[in-house]
This record gives structure tokens, sequence and C-alpha cells, in this order.
């Protein structure tokens, strides 16, 4: 599957080069024209690195980055600036980026810093759960076995898909996208509402009070978060 990027950049001209540059080099390259359409992008989709510039219309890179890191989107970022002085570098540093990258700089230099935050990304996947428990609940995904206060319960193998990606990402926010791609890779059919279903049944089955998850919870408009 192609590592997926999203361009925020303002200048159509300096846009359409990178998008050509990084779909060159076999990325599948998403682009925004300004800081509040590459936030709701961001938020709503499932993207490998964000090449954030700085300086962008109606909100700042600054800005897009620190909502993103606050809503818990933990994707690479790489920023862009015309700004050179170290405290801006320290600035998107702080706010959450991985890295940043003064204009004008050459397209080698930019496609090593996307490759090197690619790789780092993907050593630094969770390491899948074997056995967890929590509340009420005990879990061998070894043996697909569930146990709530030692009965056995049944879930179907999607549903325990489902419960092991967020359990391997407890604590972070999933967006809907992510899960849609991580534990269904696009299966023709399967929709949003595909979800939404599968996390009933999940809470239904392991919450004492479905209604009110203490668990897995809604994180409305982005996705689900697994609270131990």
């Amino acid at each position: 599957m192609n590592l997926r990027i999203l361009l925020v950049e303002d200048e159509p001209d300096v846009a359409l080069t990178l998008s050509d540059l990084l779909t060159g080099e076999g990325y599948v390259v998403d682009t925004a024209p300004d800081g509040a359409q590459g936030l709701e992008r961001a938020a709503s989709g499932r993207f490998d690195l964000i090449v954030l510039d700085v300086m962008l219309p109606k909100m700042s890179g600054f800005e897009v980055c620190r909502q993103l890191r606050q809503h818990g989107k933990d994707v690479a970022i790489l920023m862009l600036t015309a700004r050179s002085q170290l405290t801006d570098r320290v600035v998107g540093l702080r706010l959450g980026a991985d890295d940043y990258l003064t204009k004008p700089f050459e397209p080698p230099e930019l496609l090593a810093r996307v490759e090197a935050l690619l790789r780092r990304v993907k050593k630094e996947k969770p390491p899948q759960v074997v056995e967890y428990d929590f509340g009420r609940i005990h879990i061998h995904f070894g043996r697909a076995e569930v146990l709530k206060d030692g009965s056995p319960i049944n879930l179907a193998a999607k549903e325990l898909d489902l419960l092991r990606y967020l359990i391997d990402r407890r604590g972070k926010v999933v967006s809907r996208e992510e899960l849609l791609e991580g534990v269904w890779e696009y299966q023709p059919g399967v929709s949003s509402r595909t979800l939404d279903v599968h996390i009933a049944w999940l809470r239904q089955k392991l919450e004492d009070n479905p209604q009110n998850p203490r668990h897995i919870h809604t994180v409305r408009g982005v996705g689900y978060r697994f609270s131990p």
C-alpha cells in the first residue's frame, strides 16, 4: 500500500511542484490550500505524513499542528517555512512538529527528510498486545479468548481485530479513516456505518454500561479512543 502524504501549501506553483515531486517518488499526495482545509483533511483522513507550511491563510501551520496534537493525531509532521529564526523553529517543534525545513530548499533535501520521517514512523508502529486485562475483561489475542468475570464471551473475528487495534493504540484518538484502513483495509461494501455497528457490538459485550462506556469512547467528529 502506497504511503499517503497531505501537503498543506497556499502557493499554487509550490504546491504543484512539491506534489509532482512526491508523486514521482510513489507517494499518494493530497493537497490543501489553507490551514483550515488542511486541519479538516488531516483530522478526518489517514495520512502517514503531513508536509505543513507555516505561513497559511485562515489558520497558521503552527495552529494546525497544535490542534492536531491536541486531538491525539500522532501523524508525522514536517513543517516548511520561509522563516529562518531559531525561535520559529523552536515553536514548531514544541507544538509537536517532527522536523523543520526552511525555504528555499533543494528537492533532494525535502525527499531525504520525508524518507527519514516515514522510516521512523514505520519503526515506531506499536507492538501488538498478546494478552490484556481491563475492567472485568481478560483477553488473550493469541488464543482468540475473551473472558468477562471468568466466563467466555464470543467475539467475531472483526470485532476482535477492531478491539486489538484500539488497545494497541490505547489512550490515543484513532480516526475513523484509520480504523477502516487498518482493520478492514477498505474492503468493498465496508462503510463508516459498519465501523459504528462493530463499536456498538463491542460495547454491548464488554462494557458494564454500553450507553456510558468506560473504555471505548467516541471522539465526536474524529473517531474512537480506548481507555484502560
